[in-house]
C-alpha cells in the first residue's frame, strides 16, 4: 500500500478543534491485511504462521489408513504466478487467480509382527496442483470472469460462553440461561426450567438434567456437592452437634431461629433478631464460636459426602441425603464426632444444583452417559458404554470435532476467569463446572448478564478467514475421498497426486466467489462507493442474521460502537442497522475484534502515546472527547469533563481521565466525515448525505468542495482512483496514456513506467478515465500523486460541482423536493457525464452446425449494414442509435416447411438464404453514442478473421511502442549515470579520440553514445565496480521488458481460452453522453435531495 504524499495538494486552513494529529490508516488495510495474511506469500515455508491456507493443511495432515501402513504428510504450498494481469482479465472476461500446489509426503511403514515397532519403507514427494486462489488487486477487489467484485466483512457472534436473560410473559419472572458456543462442533445451552431445575441441551436436542452431564465427566454426587457448593464441619460437643459461628454470614441478618451456645447451652440470639455489626462484636467478644444444630436449625442440611461405617463398610448416608436429628444421634452412637454438612439454599449460588440433583434420574456416569447418547441420535441406543463415552468425548473434548477457536478460548477464559491454555481449544471440565456456577450466581443473586450487541461479543470475519473456511469445506471432501483411497488401493505403487481429486477444493472456492451473499459485485460508481464497498461491515451472510430475523435491539446504536462502527451510515430499507461502515480510525485485531485509537492521558496530561483498544480492552476506562480545551503542554484546561465510562456520560476532573479521542472523526466513517458541519445536521438527513454520495455519478470535469473537511485527500489517495509515484525522481515523458519517471533515489536511475487507464467501463457502466498532473521535467516525491482519476480533481475526491444555488419559490416548479436549473449548465456542460455500454455477443458450435459472425445475414437490407466491416463487426467511432445493427450474426435452423418468401430468397440467394436466421447484435432502446472499442476472442486452433486480424495487430503495435518508448528512456538513464559517474575521471586506455590518463568531462563524455559510454575504462576501481553493477541492472531492466513484450504478444497470438462449444466473443463499447435533463435526482452533502423538473431558459 502507497505512502501517501499531499505536499503538492490543495492547501485547506482547518478551523476545527477535534485533534486529528494521528495518521488515518490506510482506507482498505481491512481487506489487504486479512487477504496477505491469509496467502502469507511473500514468507518462507519455516517462518509462516498458523493461519489461513497453512492453518487449513495443517489441521487436516497428516493421514493415515485404517491399518496404519501409509501416511499423507504435508509439507508445505506455493502459490505460483498469475498467468494473465489484473488488466487482462477485466477485459477479457477471466478470473484474477495463483494456482495452489501443495509438496506432500507420502510414507510407507513396515511392522514386523509381534512387534510395536515401525519403521519407514519407502518415502515418496510430490508436488500436487490443488485449485486456483482468486488473487486481491491492488485496491482491494477480486477480478472473478471479468468483473470486479468485493468480499464484505461480517459481523458474527463471537464463539465463546454468554449468558443471558429474557422476561417470562406469563409469571413475570425472569428466565435464566448460558450458551457455550465454538467455533467448529456442537453448541451446548443451559437454562432453568420453571422450576428452577437447571438443564442442559447439546444442539437444541431434548433437555437433561445438568447433573447427568456432571456425572457423565466422572464427577459422583460427593464431588459434585463439594465442587459447588464446598462444605462445613458439624461437631459433637456436650451439648449436641453444631457447627462454628461464621460471622460475616449473619451481618443484617434476621435469625429465623434460636442460636444456643455449644459450650454453654444457653440461648445467646433469639429467634426473629436482625444482626448488626455492634451485635456480633458483643457475640464475639463473649467467645461465641458454635452453636447447637437444633431441631429449627437443621432443615435445609445435607451430607456432604458419603459417610461409610469404619469396620463393616456398610454405606451409612449418601452424599445429599437431608440430615435429620435422628440420623445425627445414630451417627453419634457409631464414633461419628465430625459430619461434613451443607445447606444449599444458604449458599451463595442457590440450591438449583442440589435440587437438580434430586430430580435427576441418572444416578451414575453409566446412566448419564446413555441418556446423552439418546438425547443427542434422537432415541438410538448405543451399543455398549464404551461406544456412549466415546461418542461423549468427542462431542466437547476431541479438537478434531471441536474446536473454540483462540478466539473462543480468550473470550471462555476472560469470561469465566480461567487461566487454562491457549492451545486448550477444546472444552475442559472446569469451563463446564464454571459455568455452572456463574449462572447459579447470576440467577441467586440478579446479576448483570451478557449484551449481545456489545462489540466485545462480536466479531469480524474479514475476507482471508471467509475464504478458509471454503478451503476447509474443501478439503474436509478430499479428505474422505483419500481416506477411501488409501483404504482400498495398492499403497506400493501409489503417489501423492493420484490420492488428490481437487475438483470438491475448486468447487469450493467458486462457489463462494459465484454465490456467496458475502461475496458482491462491487460498487464502481464513484471512488468513494468503491472504497466504502470494502469497508462495510454486514450482519447477514452464512451463519449470520436474516432480515426477518433481526430485532430492533440488533439494529440499534450501542455505546461499543463509538469509534468503531459508524452510528449514521447504514442503508435506509429493510437492512438498516444490519449492514455497517467501519469508523474512519477503527482496524480490527488479530482476533477480529474491532479497535479504535485513544491518547493515554496521565495526571491530566494528554501524552503522545496512541493505545487501540478493543469495547472489551476500555471496561473501566474514562474516555473524554478529542475537542476538550488542551494547553501547549497536554494539561486540561477544563475543571471538569463530559467522560464516557462503561457506556454512560460522567462528569470527571482531568486527573480521572484515562484516555482522551484522537479526532472528532473517528466517530463516524469516511463517507460521514466528507459531510461539513456534520454535528449541526439532523441524524436522518446527515444518512441520507452519506448514502447519496456514494451514488454521485463521475462527471466531464468533477470540482473538488469549496468547503472541506480535510478528508477528501486522504479518500482520494487510498480509492485507487489515481496513480502515486513509487520514487523521488523527474518526469521524463508524459502523455494522456502514459508517465515515465527517472528515479533520483537511486544510483542506477532506474526508470518507472505508469499507465493510465483511458475511458474504461466500470460495472455501474460510468466511466474510468485518468489524467496526469504532472508535466515534463517536473521533479516528484515518493508517494505524490501523479494522476488524477474519475472524481478526483487535484487529488481530491470530487463528487460534484461548485454551483450557485438559490432558495426561492418558482411558479410552483421547485414545490417540495423540485429542483429547477438554469439552461447554462447544460450548454457548459456541468453536470454532464459519460456512460459505457458493454454489449456481448457469442457465437457457439450448435447442433445443426457452427454459427457465424458474418455480414451476410437473412432479410436485412444493405443500408443496416453500413457501419460494418467485411467481417459484420461495427466500425469504431461509428455513432449508434437503439436498433441499429452492432454485430451480424446467422445461427442454423432446422428443416421446416418455407414459406414463399423463404422459397423466393432460396431461388435468388442459393441455399445459404433458408438453412440460417438472423441472430445479430442489435443496440438496444434506450443505449446510443459513439462505438469507443471492439474487442474479438477466438478460440484458440480456429482461424482468425481479417477484424481479429486487424485488432491483434493493433495491440501488438500499441506494445511495441511502448516497450521502444521505455527502452529508450532506460538508456538514457543509464547515458545519464554513466555521465555522472565518470565526470572528472581520467581514462586508463585510449578512447576514441581521447587517450589514456586524460581527464575527461561531462561535455565530452555526452558526445558519446550509449553502446560507446559502456565500453569506456577509467583508472577509479571503486568506479568501474558501480558503473558494472548500473550496467548490469540496465541489462537486467531491458530483458525484463523484453520478456514482459513477448509473453503479451505470444498471448495474443495464441488466440483465447473460451468456454465449452464457444467459438467467438464479440465485445463492443459504447460510450454515451448523457447531459442532465427533468427526473434527474441531485442533492447536497447534508441529505437535502431533490428531482430536476424544469430547465430554465436562463
Amino acid at each position: 500500500m502507497a505512502t501517501r504524499n499531499f505536499d503538492h495538494t490543495l492547501f485547506r486552513k482547518s478551523f476545527g478543534n477535534g485533534g486529528g494529529k494521528e495518521a488515518i490508516p490506510n482506507l482498505i488495510a481491512l481487506q489487504k491485511e486479512s487477504y496477505d495474511r491469509f496467502l502469507q506469500v511473500n514468507i518462507s515455508h519455516e517462518k509462516r504462521e498458523n493461519v489461513g491456507i497453512q492453518s487449513v493443511f495443517n489441521s487436516f495432515f497428516p493421514l493415515s489408513d485404517s491399518a496404519e501402513r501409509v501416511t499423507v504428510e504435508f509439507l508445505n504450498y506455493s502459490l505460483g504466478k498469475s498467468r494473465y494481469e489484473a488488466q487482462e482479465c477485466l477485459f477479457a472476461g477471466r478470473t484474477f487467480s495463483s494456482p495452489l500446489h501443495a509438496q506432500l509426503r507420502l510414507v510407507l511403514w513396515h511392522q514386523e509382527e509381534g512387534s510395536e515397532v515401525k519403521e519407514i519403507r519407502s518415502i515418496k514427494e510430490q508436488e500436487v496442483y490443488l485449485c486456483e486462489i482468486p488473487l486481491m488487486t491492488e485496491t482491494g477487489s477480486f477480478i472473478v470472469n471479468g468483473a470486479e467484485r468485493v468480499v464484505v466483512s461480517q459481523m458474527r457472534r463471537a464463539p465463546g460462553v454468554f449468558f443471558d436473560s429474557e422476561n417470562v410473559k406469563l409469571s413475570g419472572s425472569k428466565s435464566y440461561s448460558a450458551k457455550i458456543i465454538p467455533h467448529i462442533g456442537s453448541w451446548l445451552d443451559f437454562e432453568f426450567d420453571s422450576k428452577d431445575v437447571l438443564h442442559f441441551r447439546v444442539d437444541k436436542k431434548r433437555k437433561i438434567p445438568v447433573t447427568s452431564l456432571l456425572r457423565a465427566l466422572g464427577m459422583s454426587a460427593e464431588s459434585i456437592i463439594n465442587t459447588f457448593y464446598g462444605s462445613v464441619e458439624a461437631f459433637h460437643s456436650k451439648h449436641g452437634w453444631s457447627l462454628s459461628f461464621d460471622a460475616e454470614s449473619f451481618v443484617g441478618k434476621k435469625i429465623p431461629y434460636d442460636l444456643v451456645c455449644a459450650n454453654s447451652g444457653e440461648i445467646k440470639v433469639k429467634e426473629g433478631t436482625k444482626l448488626n455489626r455492634k451485635a456480633i462484636d458483643k457475640l464475639i467478644s463473649e467467645k461465641f464460636t458454635h452453636y447447637l444444630l437444633t431441631e429449627s436449625v437443621l432443615p435445609g442440611y445435607v451430607v456432604a459426602s458419603d459417610l461409610i461405617e469404619s469396620e463393616t463398610g456398610e454405606l451409612l448416608l449418601e452424599a445429599g441425603s437431608i440430615i435429620t436429628a435422628e440420623s445425627l444421634e445414630i451417627l453419634h452412637k457409631l464414633n461419628f464426632t465430625k459430619v461434613p454438612v451443607i445447606n444449599p439454599s444458604k449458599s451463595e449460588m442457590g440450591p438449583y444444583l442440589y435440587n437438580t440433583m434430586l430430580v435427576d434420574k441418572n444416578p451414575n456416569q453409566r446412566e448419564a452417559l446413555f441418556d446423552i447418547y439418546r438425547a443427542v441420535r434422537l432415541g438410538e441406543a448405543p451399543s455398549s458404554f464404551e461406544v456412549a463415552k466415546s461418542y461423549f468425548e468427542n462431542l466437547f473434548f476431541n479438537d478434531t470435532r471441536y474446536n473454540l477457536s483462540d478466539v473462543g478460548r480468550m473470550k471462555m477464559n476472560h469470561r469465566l476467569g480461567l487461566s487454562i491454555a491457549k492451545d486448550k481449544m477444546y472444552l475442559t471440565s472446569k469451563d463446564i463446572e464454571q459455568t455452572i456456577k456463574i449462572l447459579s450466581l447470576i440467577k441467586h443473586n440478579d446479576l448483570k448478564t451478557d449484551d449481545i450487541d456489545n462489540l466485545a461479543n462480536r466479531r469480524v470475519r474479514a475476507v482471508g478467514e471467509l475464504i478458509e473456511n471454503q478451503l476447509r469445506i474443501g478439503m474436509a471432501r478430499i479428505e474422505k475421498a483419500i481416506m477411501e483411497k488409501l483404504n482400498s488401493v495398492e499403497v506400493d505403487t501409489v503417489m501423492p497426486q493420484s490420492l488428490i481429486n481437487s475438483k470438491p477444493l475448486v468447487t469450493a472456492v467458486k462457489d463462494f466467489f459465484a454465490t456467496s451473499q458475502l461475496s458482491q459485485f462491487m460498487d464502481q460508481t464513484n471512488p468513494l462507493s468503491d472504497i466504502t464497498h470494502k469497508r462495510r461491515l454486514s450482519a447477514l451472510g452464512p451463519g449470520g442474521l436474516t432480515r426477518e430475523r433481526a430485532g430492533f435491539e440488533v439494529r440499534d446504536v450501542h455505546p461499543t460502537h463509538y469509534g468503531r462502527i459508524c452510528p449514521i451510515e447504514t442503508p435506509e430499507g429493510p437492512n438498516i442497522g444490519l449492514i455497517n461502515s467501519l469508523a474512519t480510525y477503527a482496524r480490527v485485531n488479530d482476533f477480529g475484534f474491532i479497535e479504535t485509537p485513544y491518547r493515554r492521558v496521565i495526571n491530566g496530561r494528554v501524552k503522545d502515546e496512541v493505545k487501540y483498544l478493543s469495547a472489551m480492552g476500555e471496561v473501566d476506562f474514562a474516555v473524554a472527547p478529542a475537542n476538550i480545551e488542551v494547553d501547549e503542554s497536554g494539561r486540561i484546561k477544563d475543571d471538569l469533563v463530559s467522560c464516557r465510562k462503561n457506556g454512560e456520560f460522567v462528569m470527571l476532573t482531568p486527573d480521572k481521565i484515562d484516555f482522551i479521542d484522537v479526532s472528532t472523526k473517528q466517530i463516524v466513517s469516511i463517507a460521514t466525515t466528507l459531510i461539513p458541519f456534520l454535528e449541526n445536521d439532523d441524524a436522518n438527513r446527515a444518512l441520507m448525505g452519506a448514502n447519496m454520495q456514494r451514488q454521485a455519478v463521475p462527471l466531464l470535469r468533477s470540482d473538488s468542495p469549496l468547503v472541506g473537511t480535510g478528508m477528501e485527500s486522504i479518500i482520494g489517495a487510498d480509492s485507487g482512483a489515481v496513480i502515486f509515484s513509487k520514487k523521488d525522481g523527474v518526469v521524463k515523458f508524459v502523455d494522456s496514456s502514459h508517465i515515465i519517471i527517472e528515479s533520483t533515489s537511486d544510483e542506477n536511475h532506474s526508470v518507472e513506467m505508469y499507465d493510465l487507464k483511458k475511458y474504461q467501463r466500470t460495472n455501474q457502466d460510468t466511466c474510468i478515465n485518468q489524467r496526469p498532473t504532472v508535466s515534463l521535467g517536473q521533479k516528484v516525491k515518493a508517494g505524490q500523486i501523479i494522476s488524477d482519476g474519475h472524481s478526483v480533481d487535484k487529488g481530491e475526491i470530487a463528487l460534484g460541482k461548485n454551483v450557485r444555488v438559490a432558495f426561492m419559490p418558482w411558479s410552483g416548479y421547485n414545490f417540495e423536493d423540485s429542483i429547477i436549473i438554469s439552461e447554462k449548465l447544460l450548454a457548459d456542460d456541468t453536470f454532464t457525464s459519460i456512460h459505457i455500454e458493454e454489449m456481448e455477443i457469442i457465437a457457439r458450435d450448435t447442433r445443426l452446425g457452427p454459427e457465424e459472425i458474418t455480414r451476410d445475414i437473412p432479410n436485412v437490407g444493405e443500408e443496416f449494414l453500413t457501419k460494418l466491416d467485411e467481417e459484420g463487426i461495427i466500425h469504431i467511432g461509428a455513432e449508434v442509435k437503439p436498433g441499429d445493427l452492432l454485430v451480424g450474426k446467422t445461427t442454423p435452423k432446422s428443416e421446416s416447411p418455407m414459406t414463399p418468401e423463404e422459397k423466393l430468397l432460396k431461388v435468388i440467394f442459393g441455399e445459404k438464404a433458408a438453412d440460417v436466421k438472423d441472430s445479430s447484435l442489435y443496440a438496444p432502446t434506450g443505449v446510443g453514442g459513439t462505438v469507443i472499442d471492439v474487442k474479438v476472442f477466438s478460440r484458440k486452433g480456429v482461424e482468425k478473421d481479417e477484424r481479429s486480424v486487424y485488432i491483434e495487430m493493433q495491440q501488438i503495435e500499441s506494445l511495441s511502442k511502448r516497450k521502444n518508448l521505455r527502452i529508450s528512456f532506460l538508456e538514457d538513464s543509464l547515458k545519464s549515470a554513466l555521465i555522472k559517474l565518470f565526470d572528472g575521471k581520467r581514462l586508463s586506455i585510449n578512447f576514441d579520440k581521447l587517450k589514456a590518463k586524460a581527464k575527461i568531462d561531462s561535455k565530452e563524455l555526452s558526445a558519446f553514445s550509449k553502446s560507446q559510454l559502456v565500453k569506456i575504462v577509467v583508472d577509479d576501481s571503486e568506479a568501474m565496480d558501480r558503473a558494472e553493477k548500473i550496467i548490469k541492472t540496465h541489462n537486467q531492466q531491458i530483458s525484463e521488458v523484453e520478456r514482459d513484450f513477448n509473453d503479451k504478444v505470444t498471448k495474443i497470438k495464441i488466440g483465447d481460452e473460451l468456454g465449452q462449444g464457444i467459438l467467438k466473443i464479440v465485445k463492443v463499447y459504447i460510450a454515451s453522453k448523457y447531459r442532465l435533463q427533468p427526473g434527474d435526482k441531485m442533492a447536497g452533502r447534508h441529505g437535502n435531495k431533490g428531482v430536476v423538473s424544469k430547465i430554465a431558459p436562463i
